[in-house]
């Protein structure tokens, strides 16, 4: 057989024919040498200019030879192999179709490579029969057979992920984020704070990667510009994650001069001017002289997610997360263990703003071949559940890179090779299916301040569920008392401020019922502890008509008890305060009975009884209009007052 028989092979890289072919057989008309001899020099060109990797050019030739010879079938095969490689899948099975509609025998060991382009077109049940076919032919190789099973595993995967999921009335339609962002250079691994409205992103000219800014303006995204400040160098600035409140920025730099590895990862601060630090190596905690990259931190800026094939692992390179101390320091890593990661690749973690879910990419896990992106949930802190792929059409035969979530949860972005880009790789973005959102979060951030002075104030933020009562998070304000705390929709929250000498500051959000896209901003005002000062307690809960405290109160009432132990000279009048719906003598009495239950229960945690007041006030003290919902709201409370200190 001459060389042009091979073309298809060298095209698409299979370097060992799945075996011996021959020019006769039973059933096979098509006879190589009795092609035509000027369709054959024709092709013989376009086999050169394949091996050259100028495949536009090879199509050309092919297509020439097609004219002089329409029943050319190794020009179709030929054909096919470049399209396959150039990812255009359909127009591959096309040609393969069309080669086994013209002889099946002579195109039939063919039907490895025809099941991989069908895969890649998305009909992977077609490509499962073609495998089954091209399996029961004798005298297959252990490479061939190797490679079909390993392929047979991939179809019967999509296969069944297809029956289970809502995948045909799924639409993936990515969309190119546009000029502002795309150009003729190489652009990936996008990155956002939680609004959403600036991104930072990867851009490589003239193989230097540096870091680039676009900002959100009336939905399109403006001209990108290098980022300001003295993070970008002449060296190698990749894969990096702002944090959700914008200020931190940890990045892969590889072959630093300082380094420890070949790669480590490094941060840089947001400076008021808006520019960022030059950066500072995170150190041999996280880094060694092995490769460490991909990092994402979490919402509260308190674990850090990294990819790395550090000692210790469970084989090439695995996900790896560090915590932040109370003295700012960052914990040995701990690996995120074998529901995770596998003897394979594990890389690009991706936390979502919920700090509950975790999207990254694996070549480890059962998938649709080469490297998929899968989801896997948090169960507490230690353990995750078993991952799972994100499916077709966000997956594909091809390689997956990363993929960042944005807080609603299910708009995504990512890097891509598309049809639409402007040269290699392009951002876009697109919804993910319903069931492999994240969950929508939303936020709350603000300035928290001294009262009398309007000076910020380092403090701390708590969020725990109303519910479990289990502490959600507890967040760190920067020195001037800035602070973000993410809130994932599907909670209710009680919402606290804490600092000594202070008292704390109490809210709640409810979002288990309440849909809202809006993000909330509050400036905290914290009362120095002395006569006179007061605050809300806005997570104490009653029945209606009633006054035995609701259990969802006890995390509120324990910040109190922690008040007052730390203060032993302080005593405080707990007020209750009622709407005016009933008799103002029955509101008195039950807004007395309830600041009594608050007193009972402090009493019962130690807190001796002289320090404590309890007085009703019924509907007396209003702080909004008793003629609407959110008005009687407001007067239904209980209050702390502080007497002495």
């Amino acid at each position: 057989m001459k060389r042009g028989a091979y073309l298809y092979l060298k095209a698409i890289g299979f370097t060992i024919l799945c075996f011996t072919l021959t020019t006769s057989s039973f059933g096979q008309w098509y006879n190589p040498d009795n092609v035509n001899k000027k369709a054959i020099a024709i092709y013989e060109t376009a086999y050169d200019y394949a091996s050259n990797g100028q495949y536009a050019e090879s199509i050309k030739k092919i297509d020439e030879a097609l004219v002089i010879e329409p029943r050319y079938v190794e020009a179709y095969l030929s054909r096919a192999g470049i399209h396959a490689d150039l990812k255009n899948y359909q127009s591959s099975v096309n040609d393969f179709e069309k080669a086994i509609s013209l002889d099946s025998v002579f195109s039939n060991p063919y039907l490895l490579p025809y099941s991989i382009s069908l895969a890649g077109s998305g009909d992977f049940e077609k490509a499962l029969s073609a495998i089954n076919k091209f399996l029961q032919y004798p005298d297959l190789n252990q490479y061939s057979i190797k490679s079909a099973n390993y392929r047979k595993r991939t179809y019967e995967f999509a296969v069944d992920y297809a029956k289970k999921h809502s995948l045909q009335t799924y639409i993936f339609t990515p969309k190119n984020l546009g000029p502002g962002v795309n150009t003729t250079a190489l652009e990936y691994y996008p990155s956002f704070p939680i609004d959403g409205k600036k991104m930072i992103f990867n851009r490589r000219v003239d193989n230097d990667e540096d870091f680039y800014e676009s900002d959100l303006i009336k939905g399109e995204w403006s001209n990108a510009v290098p980022v300001s400040g003295k993070i970008n160098t002449t060296l190698n600035e990749g894969a990096q994650n702002i944090s959700q409140d914008g200020e931190w920025l940890i990045f892969t730099g590889c072959n630093y001069p300082e380094g420890l590895g070949s790669c480590d990862l490094y941060i840089s601060y947001k400076t008021k001017n808006n520019s960022w630090t030059e950066a500072i190596n995170l150190g041999d905690k996280i880094n060694t002289d092995q490769w460490e990259s991909a990092p994402s931190l979490s919402s509260d800026k308190k674990d850090l997610y990294f990819s790395s094939n550090r000692n210790g692992g469970y084989g090439g390179k695995d996900i790896w997360v560090s915590h932040k101390s109370i003295n700012g320091k960052w914990s040995d890593p701990k690996n995120l263990g074998p529901t995770i990661n596998t003897s394979s690749d594990e890389t690009c973690p991706f936390i979502h703003a919920d700090n509950a879910t975790l999207y990254f990419n694996s070549n480890g896990h059962l998938g649709y071949g080469a490297s998929d992106l899968f989801l896997s949930k948090k169960i507490n802190d230690s353990i995750w559940n078993t991952p799972e792929n994100l499916g077709y059409p966000i997956n594909t035969i091809d390689e997956e890179g990363s993929l960042v979530v944005a807080s609603d949860g299910k708009t995504s972005y990512y890097a891509s090779d598309r049809g639409d880009s402007k040269a290699g790789l392009d951002l876009y973005s697109f919804e993910l299916r319903e069931d492999i959102r994240a969950a929508k979060t939303l936020w709350v951030k603000g300035r928290v301040l001294d009262k009398k002075t309007n000076t910020g104030l380092p403090c701390t933020v708590e969020l725990t569920d109303i519910i479990n009562r289990k502490k959600i998070t507890s967040v760190q304000t920067d020195e001037d008392g800035n602070y973000l705390v993410t809130l994932p929709e599907g909670k209710d929250y009680a919402f606290n401020v804490n600092r000594k000498g202070y008292l704390f500051y109490s809210d709640n959000f409810s979002l288990t019922k309440n849909n809202t896209d809006t993000f909330f901003t509050i400036n905290i005002p914290l009362q120095p502890i002395q006569p006179g000062a007061s605050v809300i307690l806005k997570n104490i809960f009653f029945d209606n008509n009633d006054f035995s405290l609701k259990d969802v109160s006890i995390p509120e009432l324990d910040k109190v008890v922690i008040l007052l132990n730390e203060n032993p000279k302080l005593t405080l009048q707990i007020g209750g305060h009622t709407d005016n719906i009933g008799k103002k003598e029955a509101n008195i009495s039950l807004s007395f009975s309830r600041a009594t239950s608050v007193v009972k229960y402090l009493i019962s945690k130690g807190i001796n009884p002289i320090r404590l007041v309890a007085k009703g006030f019924g509907d007396s003290k209003p702080l909004g209009m008793n003629d609407t919902e959110e008005g009687k709201s407001l007067n239904r409370r209980t209050e702390i007052n502080v007497l002495t200190n």
